[in-house]
């Protein structure tokens, strides 16, 4: 699937890509399944990409569910546990609710085969349907080399007060313009476009990188779900992320203390973010800058190659082992059957 279309290894859905070769490399591999504490399965499910590069996730149930039947039918690990014992990376918009428009993904909710298994996701939203409990809450992939070679002086005046560069309406998806981001980025835009405090915009300059680590804060709203690449950006560029989504869980929460380095904002005191951020006091954004300095918070948000110690594939290894050993109950008997593989929307059963 990479070979037909490499888009998929650059997009920012293509942490379950890397954390296999990581995995293929790693000492953690046993090639011994007696030994294994967890089997993971690569399916690539945001390979499937639009001519503009973005992944849908409308087929990824049917390619999901032939690679478990596969597995199921080709070894005798899957069906020893109906699949608690495995994980898989989900990185859609709503991980394996598998659809980009929330009302669909709640109606559609995690696929039914997988509500065994641990979910590594991007998607992380409080008492929400496509938030698995368990999950392993991870950052989207934000190519490592590439924000390297945009690094500048760290002596750099940050010389913005606040930067975003990003969609503000999702015309072509929301024609009447309120349900994009529930609204917070469309309030924004109006209450802010012409604020002089505010560098916000939908052009997406060649220096764009350059541009955060000249800003003092940087906003990360929701979009259809409540993260973005931009959060990565945040941190790896040292400019205190305003985050903006109601309930969001955020990655890796025990390796990066996100209260003390960013901003936390309600969606409905958007018109208030001037306020809000003038009114910091000085030595709060000192302190939360020189956090963000510390060059193990940036590493924890990546995914490099090769891999480095405390990076994000360590995080989620942490995060997996954190789980053993397997509950009473993960193991079933023989015979018995969990999992019903006639359950969800009727398209889904066809064979990919």
């Amino acid at each position: 699937m990479v070979t037909k279309d490499s888009r998929c290894l650059s997009h920012m859905f293509a942490a379950e890509i890397f954390m296999h070769r990581f995995l293929l490399s790693s000492a953690v591999r046993t090639l011994n399944p007696k030994e294994a504490d967890w089997f993971y399965t690569p399916v690539y499910t945001t390979c499937d990409l639009t001519n503009a590069g973005l992944p849908l996730p409308f087929k990824s149930p049917r390619v999901m569910r032939s690679a478990i039947q596969y597995i199921s039918n080709k070894w005798p690990f899957w069906n020893r546990t109906d699949g608690a014992d495995h994980f898989f990376v989900v990185p859609h918009d709503f991980a394996a609710c598998f659809h980009y428009q929330e009302e669909k993904a709640i109606e559609r909710g995690i696929l039914p085969l997988l509500r065994r298994a641990t979910l590594v996701q991007t998607f992380g939203q409080e008492n929400h349907v496509c938030l698995k409990e368990g999950s392993i809450i991870i950052p989207p992939y934000a190519p490592p080399q590439k924000m390297q070679a945009h690094l500048i002086s760290p002596d750099t005046p940050r010389s913005i007060f606040v930067y975003f560069r990003g969609l503000f309406y999702d015309t072509g998806n929301d024609p009447e313009g309120g349900y994009y981001a529930r609204g917070a980025r469309a309030s924004l835009w109006e209450n802010f476009k012409s604020n002089p405090l505010f560098d916000i915009s939908t052009d997406h300059p060649a220096t764009y990188y350059e541009d955060m680590q000249r800003a003092v804060f940087c906003l990360c709203p929701l979009g259809w779900a409540p993260w973005s690449p931009r959060l990565v950006e945040a941190v790896v560029f040292g400019c205190i992320p305003v985050i903006i989504a109601d309930d969001i869980v955020l990655p890796f929460a025990d390796a990066i203390p996100w209260e003390e380095i960013g901003v936390f904002v309600e969606e409905k005191d958007v018109p208030k973010l001037d306020t809000i951020l003038t009114s910091m006091p000085i030595d709060d954004i000192l302190r939360k800058q020189r956090l963000l300095a510390n060059p193990s918070m940036k590493q924890a948000m990546l995914f490099p190659q090769p891999a480095q110690p405390r990076d994000a594939f360590h995080q989620i290894l942490n995060g997996l082992a954190r789980k053993l050993p397997h509950p009473e109950g993960t193991f079933l008997q023989p015979g018995d059957q969990r999992l019903n593989w006639t359950a969800g929307p009727v398209g889904d059963l066809k064979p990919w």
